[in-house]
């Protein structure tokens, strides 16, 4: 009795001809197939087994669904002459071919994965990469050679001679189709295969990237302007089908989820562009189950408005030739380019089952194009634009916990060799100038401290100057070539000069930090010298008469001259301390407008790498990183230009009509009846004429105030410390006969404890102090007064080329020589007379930071708390430097 099963449909009952499968459908054997139903779809009583007739007349099998015969796969006609592939005939993905052919029969179904080290055999290689390589080569059949190309992509281009794998195969087909045409003339693009390969010729890449430029014009201004970089790419499948042309527009090749507008910031030319995610596992294989492969070109338009494309070359970094990573060598001479590129390949990372979660999955983790533009172009002509790509093998665990960090970018780049040699040529112009510069700093300095020797401190002496004067040599070419860049780039209409990349800039931020290094020094060695100078109060104030004074152990009174108060002294002093560290600006305010302009008004988007000069910037739209280069010019224009003006504003208006401190420091002195002398070095200094013209300040304030009525209506002497003029400040160089005996008295004066050869042995220390204070004051008074013929002195005005060179051709040999001195030069020992130095050292300072953190507010916070670092510094070692030479006890002085 036969038994009974299910029909095919399941809606009836049939007695079966044989056995029954595991679902209780009727079973038929190999070659026959099922009939249930005759011609008109009566349902039979019975199923019978038919046999699908495999003679030559018919060459018919059952189909895959077992219930018609059909025509055998025309390769087993064609090869065996039935339908079946017996040996030594080849069966690989449903093709049979022949193994008497010129095609290899070994091949590699290994899948490279480099990151990880290791290769396995794909299931889709070990399925499709035969079969469709001898379709390709046979039948020449376009899809096959699509899927063939598409293996060799998935395998990272990568080509081993010893072995046929994807992209040996598909170039021993390259080889063999010799005599085929080309395509559009190209002759790396075969008829009816893929373009994959430039070729592998050593130095062909340069050829390709540097030779042609592209025949059209990009500008950023202008009524033809040509902004947009218009990339399109036609796009296949994995099985080799072609499905559209489209623009790179919206995020083709970001993996990275952003606006549209922010998107297609990206091939907005000019515009510098860098994204940056990570992204889970999880989402990728969702969006990406069947890798997409692309062929980008790049659409323009020529002189004549017809448009082309241009096909763009890839650099995949992963890519292996004979085992070697040829293109990740710093030669371009040694690599090999590339065509076709892919995003997410989760396929080939399938071990075993195509419908299964992959092994493994290759990621595109890092995109980056680049611009070269065409050197000494005036109208905005780029080589072809190269895309950059490196993949990511990651072994997949749990695709939900796992993620992976993706980037795009776009660089545009130029020739910086031209920039670079005319920066080093006014780099050794002006270095050389500065070590003139410092020889005469030195020379300079070597006739103020009155030796003619060279010795090891004059050789320490001139690396400071020109430490100094390098410093200043370095600041000038790094603002002068930050300015060219800002201005030449954001203005330009037909584009000329591209910015530098960041690896180009590293010479300019080592120029700057060499700058500031150079400067600090100069700075700390300034601030040294102003610490340690030597300076005396002298009191011309003469006692007023004679007073009874009481006699300690003898019990009696004798007259005495009524003493002369130290209180003006202490408040000269206290005025000389307060001017210490009196600027010519107001470091705060120029701190927070510098920020302000930055900040607020938005200036620090000129520093920003596209091609716009406004200052704001839509939230919405794309924010370009910051050039370094261009954040460097535009704080050091704006830091140069608040401070200009305010030493403008200084000059011209406070000084003038609100306050000069400086001058109302000489005319302090004047009142109080006190000059200051001031040794800066060994045999020179400065000497501020302070005597009163009226012969007594110590009075009160009837009389001062008619002092000063007189003085107003001119029915007094002059100031002047020469008769009928009105010079009070003079540079002073001594002689070594006249520092010789101040430094006796001096030693003295500022010594603790020892001898006293000059003085009483029975004194105090202090007494000592008071009667060595009194010499050296009547010592320099009588000075002054040409009392000591054998140490006297002359004035004279300094030449013009005295002046500009900063140093006397005359050495006072026997006698001293006072230079007139309308400028206030002393000045020079104050934060007042180096102004430009302290400006450039806050900048510096400021610049550095920045560029090292990429932080305006932070850099405006450390440069604020150096400067009042520094200023603290100056005025307690001052004060104390102060008290020491001139005996004014540091208490009162403020």
């Amino acid at each position: 009795m036969p038994e009974k099963g299910i029909t095919e449909d399941g809606w009836n009952c049939i007695s079966c001809p044989g056995g029954l499968t595991a679902e209780g459908k009727c079973h038929c054997p190999t070659g026959h197939i099922l009939v249930e139903r005759d011609v008109n779809g009566t349902l039979l009583s019975q199923a019978t087994c038919k046999l699908c007739d495999e003679n030559e007349n018919s060459f018919t099998a059952p189909n895959a669904l077992g219930n018609r015969c059909v025509r055998c796969e025309p390769t087993f006609i064609n090869t065996s002459r039935s339908c079946t592939c017996s040996a030594p005939n080849i069966l690989t993905g449903g093709l049979c071919f022949s193994r008497t052919g010129n095609f290899p029969s070994r091949v590699i179904s290994s899948a490279r994965y480099g990151d990880l080290g290791m290769s396995f055999t794909s299931e889709w290689f070990a399925k499709y990469l035969q079969s469709s390589a001898a379709a390709c080569r046979v039948y020449a059949n376009l899809t096959s050679c699509q899927v063939l190309g598409n293996i060799c992509v998935m395998n990272m281009n990568s080509f081993d001679s010893t072995t046929f794998d994807a992209c040996r195969l598909f170039q021993f087909i390259f080889e063999n189709t010799a005599g085929l045409r080309t395509v559009h003339s190209i002759s790396f693009w075969r008829e009816n295969l893929p373009w994959l390969f430039y070729g592998d010729q050593l130095g062909l890449a340069p050829q390709v990237l540097s030779t042609t430029p592209l025949p059209t014009n990009f500008s950023f201004k202008g009524e033809n302007q040509n902004r947009k970089l218009k990339f399109v790419a036609a796009s296949y499948d994995v099985r080799g089908n072609f499905l559209k042309w489209q623009t790179l527009e919206g995020g083709v090749l970001q993996l990275c989820p952003d606006t549209e507008t922010r998107l297609n910031a990206a091939y907005s030319f000019g515009t510098t562009y860098q994204q940056n995610c990570e992204i889970s596992l999880s989402k990728i294989l969702t969006d990406f189950p069947s890798p997409i492969f692309y062929d980008v070109y790049l659409k323009y338009t020529d002189e004549n408005q017809q448009q082309y494309i241009w096909a763009v070359p890839v650099l995949n970094l992963n890519l292996q030739y004979n085992k070697i990573f040829v293109n990740q060598d710093s030669s371009s001479s040694k690599w090999l380019l590339t065509r076709r590129i892919f995003l997410v390949d989760a396929l080939s990372g399938r071990e075993n089952d195509l419908g299964s979660q992959p092994r493994l999955i290759r990621i595109a983790t890092q995109i980056s194009l680049s611009i070269h533009l065409v050197p000494n172009t005036k109208n905005g002509n780029i080589y072809p634009p190269l895309i950059t790509i490196a993949y990511s093998d990651i072994d997949i665990t749990d695709p939900n916990s796992q993620s992976v960090k993706v980037s795009f970018s776009v660089n545009y780049e130029m020739n910086q060799g031209e920039a670079q040699v005319q920066t080093d040529i006014a780099l050794g112009v002006l270095g050389g100038l500065a070590v003139l510069s410092s020889l005469l700093k030195t020379a300079g300095w070597k006739r103020r401290i009155g030796s003619p020797m060279i010795d090891l401190q004059t050789v320490m002496k001139f690396l400071v100057y020109y430490a100094g004067d390098l410093a200043n040599v370095f600041f000038i070419i790094t603002v002068g070539t930050g300015l060219y860049w800002l201005i030449f780039f954001k203005a330009q209409k037909s584009i000329s000069v591209l910015l530098p990349v960041p690896a180009q800039e590293e010479r300019l931020v080592t120029y700057v930090g060499c700058a500031f290094a150079l400067k600090a020094l100069q700075f700390l060695h300034k601030l040294i010298s102003q610490i340690t100078i030597d300076i005396f109060f002298i009191d011309w104030e003469r006692p007023k008469g004679k007073v009874l004074k009481a006699v300690e152990g003898e019990g009696g009174v004798r007259s005495a001259m009524v003493p002369v108060s130290i209180w003006r002294t202490y408040f000269v002093a206290n005025e000389w301390n307060e001017i210490q560290t009196v600027r010519k600006i107001n470091p705060l305010f120029q701190i927070l407008t510098v920020l302000f302009f930055l900040e607020v008004v938005g200036f620090k988007n000129l520093a920003l790498m596209d091609s716009s000069s406004s200052l704001s910037r839509s939230p919405t739209s794309y924010i370009a990183p910051y050039s370094r280069i261009l954040r460097y010019a535009v704080s050091t224009a704006l830091w140069l230009v608040v401070g200009i003006i305010q030493i403008m504003f200084f000059a011209v208006f406070y000084e003038r009509f609100i306050e000069d401190k400086i001058r109302q420091f000489v005319d302090l002195c004047c009142m109080s009846n006190i000059s200051v002398f001031l040794l800066s070095h060994k045999c020179f200094g400065y000497y501020i004429h302070g005597r009163s013209v009226h012969g007594h300040a110590d009075t009160n304030m009837e009389e001062m105030n008619m002092n000063l009525k007189r003085e107003a209506e001119n029915l007094c002497s002059q100031r002047g410390l020469v008769p009928n003029t009105d010079g009070q400040t003079f540079q002073i160089a001594i002689s070594s006969q006249m520092r010789q005996h101040y430094d006796r008295i001096h030693e003295t004066l500022t010594r603790k404890n020892g001898p006293a050869r000059l003085l009483s042995s029975s004194a105090s220390t202090f007494e000592q102090s008071i009667k060595a204070y009194h010499t050296m004051n009547k010592f320099l008074g009588s000075f002054i007064d040409h009392v000591h013929k054998e140490m006297d002195y002359f004035i004279k005005d300094k030449l013009l080329l005295e002046r500009i060179l900063g140093m006397e051709f005359m050495e006072p040999m026997e006698k001293s020589i006072f230079y007139n001195d309308e400028g206030y030069s002393f000045s020079s020992v104050l934060y007042y007379g180096n102004e430009a130095t302290l400006l450039i050292f806050d900048l510096l300072f400021f610049c550095v930071v920045d560029l090292a953190c990429q932080n305006f507010v932070l850099a405006a916070f450390l440069t604020y708390l150096q400067q009042e670092i520094f200023r603290f510094i100056r005025n307690t070692v001052g004060q104390k430097n102060l008290a020491s030479k001139t005996l004014v006890d540091q208490r009162f002085l403020i």
